[in-house]
């Protein structure tokens, strides 16, 4: 009876498309990305400042060995050569000082950068609501997590010092070239075109061949995580080869990826080698023929040479920088689209906190959709008094599990309210309504941590004394007492170590330590066998004394405790009252009976008539069962 389907129908949520090719670098929010920057302003400032020292030491030294050369060629006197020299070696240490504070400075606030962004997608991400998680597999939110955020700290912190570092040697090494002579200069700039149309035509590609590798990865991330998670399943359907096919297959079209960007990238790095050499080379023609027609000194060739050299190195640099900011802007882009996403859950601004609940829920004429024009819930109006205890039962996908969400408000309602105690739980604040209640669902989810740790995470305050009770309450403390460990028992990954019933039990004491006024089960005890059931549905009854209980239930252990039953078909309620009053109706509800419980009701009498008696016994039993 279980409401599954729904789920299904969610509107998907598209991932953001990283790898279009039109994204263009105007059309990131600078300004956005590099408020980033701005808490550690101070220390930038500082790096930038030790990046310009260290640009400009490099500028200089070029000169010192035009100077030393010329000292040695027309004076002859070491004792200029030597002091040349000091000087030249006093310029490389406090070059080599700057370079390691910045260096260091760029490394720590490019760390912070990491932090920040990651705190702050990890805290909205748990501000999206569930429709966003609907549509989407965690490994590939992962991947944004982790691999797209390490790129804009890139571009934040290495690749715009490098663009500085870079501009200030071009324009520097330009200015003084052209004082020592224009005629080489302009030589030396007719070299720029080219330069410029190989970075323009490799920008793009590499940008595609950047982010199509980040798409890839999230989508390995993705098939090693779901597989992992579901080794359980895996393993009993012997299905390691396929899952690792599977995988070699994903990571196959990442590696794909790879080669197509590190292609991209050799022969943009060819070219610009190419480039670089042939200006050189270019230079050393010209400036000969200058030496030649007396224009210049063998001196000054060598200077010119060194500055074009970085003149080369530096157009080299900015266009790698370019294809740089290309790769990441995919990374960045997803990064800030996943920031935009609004929940479409929130709270509203005049919210107010409720206060301590009694219980009392009613839903007034709720009808809601996943899709457009794909109605789930039709007009449902049901009153349920504070205290009492009232099941759900339908055929799949009637819609059950889709008003069970309603109700702490994982979705809102297309139309008409859902109240409690008169308030209108859009009114208040999400936080507030959700402490008011405590949900069991059927599988269990436990953290990896200790015993301890999954039962305080119902109340993170709660003493010692507290914690016992609510574990003594749900029938787990013995189990608990027997691990050599006992509350410092590690449970594994999602509770991997423990029994289902166990871990029902521990979910189950969560649930009384929070001490919520409305309970939320969702068919609690539908996985278990029978010793653990009765385990956990003593440790149920104890939870619901005095407190209103919603729940999905097919198990006739489970609604018999039920003040009233609700029977959802097609979105609506068909029928409505006590197990007797339903099957006098004989309508859904005794049809359902029939089908589900037969079997339970047929096994009890052979137990209490029969016992340990002979299969004749059991079998005329079960036909007198069916007969009736």
């Amino acid at each position: 009876m279980l409401d599954r389907s729904n789920g299904h129908r969610r509107a998907r949520l598209a991932l953001p498309a990283t790898n279009d090719p039109s994204v263009s670098l105007k059309a990131l929010n600078w300004r956005r990305l590099f408020a980033y920057l701005r808490p550690y302003r101070g220390r930038m400032a500082l790096a930038t400042l030790a990046l310009l020292v260290s640009t400009g030491l490099g500028l200089t030294f070029p000169l010192v060995i035009v100077r030393l050369l010329d000292s040695v060629t027309h004076t002859g006197s070491t004792g200029a050569l030597n002091h040349l020299a000091l000087l030249l070696v006093g310029i490389f240490l406090v070059q080599a000082a700057f370079s390691f504070l910045q260096s260091n400075l760029l490394a720590i606030i490019g760390e912070h950068i990491v932090c920040d962004l990651r705190t702050t997608l990890y805290n909205h991400l748990h501000r999206l609501s569930l429709d966003f998680y609907a549509g989407r597999r965690v490994g590939e939110i992962v991947s944004r997590l982790s691999s797209d955020v390490t790129q804009m700290r890139t571009v934040l912190t290495s690749n715009v010092t490098t663009l500085l570092s870079q501009t200030v040697s071009l324009v520097g090494a330009l200015v003084i070239v052209v004082s020592l002579n224009a005629r080489l200069t302009l030589f030396i700039l007719a070299l720029v075109p080219a330069v410029i149309l190989v970075a323009a035509l490799f920008g793009r590609k590499i940008q595609k061949a950047s982010t199509g590798v980040q798409d890839q990865l999230a989508e390995s991330t993705t098939v090693a995580e779901e597989a992992l998670q579901a080794v359980r399943v895996v393993k009993s359907f012997g299905r390691e080869r396929h899952e690792t096919e599977r995988y070699g297959n994903a990571i196959r079209k990442a590696f794909q990826a790879s080669v197509r960007m590190a292609v991209s990238n050799s022969l943009f790095a060819t070219v610009m080698m190419f480039l670089g050499f042939g200006s050189i080379a270019a230079i050393m023609w010209y400036g000969g023929r200058e030496v030649i027609a007396g224009r210049l000194t063998l001196a000054m060739i060598n200077g010119f040479l060194m500055y074009s050299i970085m003149i080369a190195g530096s157009m080299g640099g900015l266009a790698g920088i370019y294809g740089q900011f290309r790769a990441a802007l995919g990374g960045v882009k997803s990064v800030f689209e996943i920031l935009d996403l609004r929940p479409s859950v929130e709270d509203l601004p005049a919210a107010t906190v409720l206060l301590p609940a009694q219980g009392h829920i009613r839903f007034d004429n709720v009808t809601f959709h996943y899709e457009e024009n794909v109605p789930v819930i039709r007009g449902i109006t049901l009153d349920i008094p504070a205290g009492e205890i009232l099941a759900l039962v339908g055929p799949s996908g009637a819609g059950k599990s889709t008003l069970f969400n309603l109700i702490p408000r994982f979705y809102d309602p297309a139309g008409g309210a859902i109240l409690l105690d008169g308030h209108d739980v859009r009114s208040v604040t999400q936080e507030s309504l959700r402490a008011q209640m405590a949900i069991v669902p059927q599988e269990t989810i436990l953290f990896g941590g200790t015993i301890r740790e999954n039962i305080l995470y119902g109340k993170l305050d709660a003493t010692e004394a507290e914690m016992i009770a609510a574990a003594q309450a749900a029938n787990a403390h013995g189990f608990i007492m027997d691990f050599p460990k006992q509350y410092e028992t590690v449970v594994g990954e999602r509770g991997a170590k423990l029994s289902g019933g166990q871990r029902q039990r521990i979910a189950v004491a969560r649930a009384i330590l929070k001490a919520p006024r409305i309970l939320l089960l969702d068919e609690a005890t539908s996985s278990l066998d029978n010793d653990s059931e009765r385990l956990v549905q003593e440790a149920l009854n104890r939870l619901m004394e005095g407190r209103t209980t919603v729940m999905i239930a097919h198990r006739l252990s489970t609604i018999k405790v039920a003040h009233r039953i609700a029977v959802i078909d097609a979105g609506r309620i068909v029928e409505l009252g006590t197990h007797q009053e339903l099957m006098d109706l004989d309508g859904l509800y005794a049809r359902l009976y029939s089908m589900q419980f037969r079997d339970l009701v047929v096994g009890q009498a052979i137990n209490q008539r029969c016992g340990a008696d002979t299969r004749v016994c059991r079998v005329e039993t079960r036909l007198d069962a069916f007969a009736h």
